[in-house]
């Protein structure tokens, strides 16, 4: 056209309130990023340097929960969180994350096993328990990996329709992507 219609905009901005869908948003995927982070982490640690009794075992049947899509999971999962009382809130979007993700083991297992086993008896003939040479070792020594996982997750989380379309049901606590599918519809 001629003369471009810019009050479109501002109606659209206020037609929904984005800043407080986009902070919703941003906290829950940072909140998953560092709960991702911080279990998958120890997890990962514990099978690549522990020597436990089945450690090769969990390892296996984690790496068979790899096989499960996710659709064959969801209504137990919703179940449960039903039961205890999370439909609604931001829990059942943040919590899971505090228990890792197998994927994310399985990559940062596979690069502790990189890192030199000397450092971690060097760390450990100067005191270090096994947490201390998780924390001062081998976590500065793998950010990249870190930093991978913690991409991934916030954007996963940042992305995600389904987990909020599922749980959320107060308008005031949606997510970015329902808010924009409201609008869109």
């Amino acid at each position: 056209p001629a003369h471009p219609i810019w009050s479109n905009y501002p109606q659209a901005l206020s037609y929904i309130p984005f800043g407080h869908y986009m902070l919703n948003t941003f906290v829950i995927a940072a909140i998953s990023a560092i709960g991702v982070v911080v279990s998958s982490s120890l997890v990962a640690y514990s099978f690549a340097r522990l020597q436990w009794k089945g450690r090769d075992t969990m390892f296996f049947i984690l790496l068979a929960t790899l096989m499960l899509p996710g659709q064959v999971t969801m209504l137990p999962v919703f179940v449960i969180f039903k039961h205890l009382g999370w439909i609604g809130g931001f829990k059942p979007l943040v919590v899971p994350a505090f228990f890792g993700s197998a994927f994310f083991i399985f990559l940062l297992r596979q690069f502790f096993l990189t890192v030199p086993q000397e450092l971690s008896d060097a760390a450990r003939i100067d005191g270090a328990n096994e947490l201390g040479i998780w924390r001062m070792v081998m976590l500065p020594l793998s950010k990249p990996a870190l930093t991978t996982v913690a991409l991934f997750t916030f954007m996963g989380a940042w992305n995600d329709l389904l987990g909020p379309l599922m749980y959320l049901n107060d308008d005031t606590k949606y997510t970015l992507s329902l808010g924009l599918q409201q609008f869109v519809s």
